[in-house]
């Protein structure tokens, strides 16, 4: 055969090769449309933008196959329901936080964030190298639902308050905007928890129909007004150290979709759980200057007041351990690992990150 015949001939092969090849990829890249269901509005970009970035990252990658078309909370269902929509599959997913549902079993909330637990480095780290997710996917199979991180704002402030608290004491009979394992831990300490939605915090404070709330951060609170009726900003938020929010899907729905759209479903999961972090970090720098700036007094929780925090949550865990088998195989597996991780974080990480304040607060950086 000479060279011209046989270029020839390859060429017509490589060209049927590609003709051949089509049907398969277009196989391997479905037309896919799912709806996700937001539990948060859109005026917390930083937080409900998360599901944006994950619809951009799944059809940028396959060529518009695989859309997933999201909806503020309140726009399909209400935003503390969005689970429960995903799994009855009335729609694929949610962008949600697991402690939003801890009232049907506070197994729920582990994943997501409990007082004293982890922070937004450890609990990734438990997540995605200690079996966290796997432990929180075995609980969650049961509702039909399989979940992957798809967030996190980092330790969160401790909340607005109409005046100081200096003492456990001052704690007493504080009738204040707190929900979850927070409102249950103090409650013990003479706390009145109250359940009041976003838009309704502001007023409350205003009027004094409650003495202190507690939202995010400074980039979200800023955006809130708290600062102008409630002037005393604490931190940190104990019982939010590293709140995961989550992607939750339907189960049926997500075991449907070919291996390749899961693997790309995971990674991309895993991008915008990373990007969340990262903007908050960018973003509450300027935030908290802006909100000093605008009359905001900060101030820590007293090492009374967080130790007596502390040993009453821990008085929480010791009940739930012994009554519920799933909860306490979740919680034992994060005990374990937070250990570890505190070890190791006090030694380089603190260690620096410390110099590097008081550099900070001397004016040398």
């Amino acid at each position: 055969m000479d060279r011209r015949s046989f270029l020839t001939k390859a060429a017509i092969g490589g060209a049927g090769a590609v003709t051949l090849a089509a049907p398969a990829l277009a196989q391997a890249a479905p037309k896919v449309t799912w709806r996700l269901t937001s539990s948060f509005p859109k005026s917390l970009d930083t937080i409900y933008g998360g599901a944006e970035v994950l619809s951009k990252y799944l059809s940028e990658a396959t060529d518009g196959n695989f859309q997933i078309q999201v909806f503020a909370a309140g726009e399909l269902v209400p935003g503390l329901q969005a689970a429960d929509e995903v799994t009855a599959g009335n729609i694929e997913a949610c962008h949600t936080v697991g402690y939003y549902y801890w009232g049907k079993d506070p197994t729920w909330a582990l994943a997501a964030a409990v007082p004293f637990s982890l922070s937004a480095r450890g609990i990734n780290a438990w997540h995605y190298h200690g079996g966290g997710i796997g432990l929180y996917n075995e609980f969650l199979a049961a509702q039909n639902i399989v979940a992957f991180p798809g967030g996190n704002t980092g330790v969160q402030m401790g909340g607005w308050y109409r005046k100081e608290i200096n003492t456990v004491a001052d704690l007493s009979g504080l009738k204040m905007r707190v929900g979850g394992f927070a409102g249950k831990v103090l409650e013990k300490l003479g706390v009145v928890p109250q359940q009041i939605a976003g838009g309704d915090i502001y007023p409350a404070l205003e009027k004094g129909t409650i003495d202190a709330a507690e939202w995010v951060g400074p980039y979200d609170d800023e955006k809130l007004g708290f600062v102008k009726v409630a002037p005393y900003y604490y931190y940190p938020g104990w019982w939010e150290g590293g709140p995961t929010v989550h992607f939750m899907f339907n189960k049926a729905k997500y075991d449907e979709l070919p291996p390749a759209y899961q693997s790309l479903l995971r990674t991309a999961c895993q991008a915008a759980d990373a990007n969340m972090l990262q903007l908050y970090d960018y973003k509450n720098p300027t935030a908290i200057k802006a909100l000093v700036g605008q009359g905001a007094q900060l101030r820590p929780f007293t090492p009374e007041v967080l130790e007596a925090c502390f040993n009453a949550a821990n008085e929480v865990y010791a009940e739930m351990e012994a009554s519920n088998p799933a909860f306490a195989k979740i919680w034992g597996s994060i005990k374990a690992f937070r250990s570890e991780h505190y070890t190791w974080a006090q030694v380089a990480e603190y260690n620096y990150d410390t110099f590097m304040m008081v550099q900070q607060n001397a004016g040398k950086l």
